[in-house]
């Protein structure tokens, strides 16, 4: 039995619930966001929670229904609160910019490589940049693309473990290493 599918999803006050088997759409206001949901998941949708339910006894819609009730309260929490992921940029020299160019905002990000590296940033995601602290912060309601695109902007200068540079996400803790003990 699975302890996070018995949990009902709480409806916030203003989140509209959309289901017509087996795509379920959430929108709050401009916000929306949508997913298919599996056939060995039932969802059924009462006044102010989401029940979901396995259609069967077997393993795979057992870990399909935690794994749904969760995709589906993300969705619940994204479209009324949104989510935010913060990054840190360690690094002499290094800086960051947020441009927004024909609607589409991306990032330009000069971290000692011969020419400075331009992301584009997906539609549903907005970045801020703090140039004194050179902190990156990344907002969207979708959390599976905010966590792709934090990861994507990581992978362009990983923390490395003698100095500890590179782009770190806000609280991560990186494993030092001893240098090269100098002299004889």
């Amino acid at each position: 039995m699975s302890r996070i599918g018995k949990l009902p999803v709480p409806i916030p006050p203003g989140v509209k619930i959309d289901y017509a088997a087996p795509v379920l759409k959430v929108a709050k206001g401009p916000v929306s966001l949508t997913r298919t949901i599996h056939k060995n998941v039932l969802l059924t949708v009462e006044k102010d929670q989401i029940i979901l339910k396995p259609v069967d006894d077997s393993q795979n819609s057992k870990a399909l229904w935690g794994l749904h009730r969760t995709l589906v309260n993300n969705m619940v929490i994204g479209v009324s609160t949104g989510f935010t992921r913060v990054l840190e940029v360690v690094g002499v020299g290094w800086r960051i910019e947020a441009q927004e160019n024909k609607g589409v905002q991306s990032l330009k990000l000069s971290l000692g490589f011969s020419h400075p590296v331009d992301f584009p940033l997906p539609p549903s995601v907005k970045a801020q940049v703090d140039p004194k602290t050179l902190k990156i912060t990344l907002t969207s309601p979708d959390k599976e693309l905010l966590g792709l695109t934090a990861a994507k902007v990581r992978s362009y200068r990983r923390p490395e473990p003698y100095k500890g540079k590179g782009i770190r996400y806000e609280g991560e803790t990186i494993r030092r290493k001893v240098g090269k003990a100098g002299g004889k």
